[in-house]
């Protein structure tokens, strides 16, 4: 077991890697064009890809929901994650918006009472509260100027905890097909509707980068599956911290980005409630539903599908499958 917990962290460090890279293409376009401009034709490229995998799902049934508000919901949300996660990629210094986006083990902690039944003690909403101060220190209400690439990011942290938890709560009836197809789909239609009013002309160079933006984003989420696979979710799951250390030195590198003192303490605040987390629900006696852990990480976009779903549409049997 050891081996194959230091397989799937090793797995997770690489993925959340290639996540931080696919997110500085994000940025690197979003000084050109909008937000919506580059989820409608990440989309669009992702969508072969797509669709080669859900070809796979081979379970019996159709395209119409088993629970259809749940999929709306959750569909609304990715669609909004998405956009909003890209804009605030492209206007906010990385670090700063990934320490934000970070807040999601805690939302998905508070999100699952009502809608998973899930009960949390003392010492988890000890850690939730602890991790909103982290976010109040990196946002610095009143001292910093406050903008919508920070309510961008936030909202984005939000939308992504709730559509997670709505798989959590739907995906045993569900198909795979469905839960992955809705929100693409969703993307394409409603970015293509709003693309008219901001397309700025695009390069071929352009082109070739929002298909880096789909490749790395399918290709992070298929190494997330094997490190999965590999190691024990409660090894795996802390990987995606590191993509903190990706962002500062991206930022630095290619931006010019510095990385100030309340945005390190408040993301240390928030990744050490974030793990305390993680742990809780790793031990047995603590959570029946662990809905962190089942989340795994990355928020779903157009180009960074839910990885459990990927893994179930591709018939890939692991001890962490859903």
């Amino acid at each position: 077991m050891p081996s194959n917990n230091l397989k799937g962290a090793l797995l997770g460090l690489v993925s959340m890697g290639i996540f931080a890279t696919h997110d500085v293409v994000v940025k690197t376009l979003g000084g050109h064009f909008t937000a919506f401009q580059i989820v409608f034709f990440a989309a669009l490229l992702s969508f072969p890809l797509v669709s080669v995998i859900l070809l796979n799902d081979r379970r019996e049934g159709h395209l119409r929901p088993v629970h259809p508000w749940w999929v709306l919901l959750r569909t609304t949300c990715t669609v909004i994650t998405g956009v909003t996660a890209f804009y605030a990629f492209s206007v906010l210094p990385l670090a700063q918006t990934y320490a934000i986006l970070f807040a999601a083990p805690l939302l998905i902690t508070i999100l699952a009472i009502p809608i998973l039944g899930e009960t949390v003690r003392l010492r988890r909403w000890a850690a939730v509260i602890v991790g909103l101060v982290g976010v109040m220190i990196v946002l610095r209400p009143g001292q910093a100027n406050l903008g919508l690439g920070h309510l961008a990011a936030l909202t984005a942290a939000v939308c992504g905890s709730l559509a997670g938890v709505i798989v959590r709560k739907i995906g045993a009836e569900e198909r795979s097909v469905v839960l992955l197809i809705y929100p693409m789909m969703a993307n394409f239609l409603v970015m293509g509707a709003v693309l008219p009013f901001v397309y700025v002309p695009m390069q071929i160079t352009d082109f070739g980068l929002m298909g880096v933006i789909a490749l790395f984003g399918l290709t992070a989420s298929f190494l997330s599956i094997l490190a999965y696979r590999a190691g024990e979710a409660v090894i795996v799951a802390p990987m995606q911290y590191s993509q903190i250390l990706w962002a500062t030195g991206y930022g630095w590198f290619l931006f010019g980005e510095s990385v100030d003192r309340a945005t390190l303490i408040g993301a240390a605040v928030i990744i050490a409630s974030g793990l305390y987390i993680v742990f809780r629900e790793g031990r047995s006696d603590v959570s029946e539903n662990t809905p962190v852990l089942r989340t795994r990480g990355r928020s779903e976009t157009v180009t960074t599908p839910r990885s459990s779903l990927l893994q179930r549409a591709l018939n890939l049997k692991g001890r962490t499958a859903r």
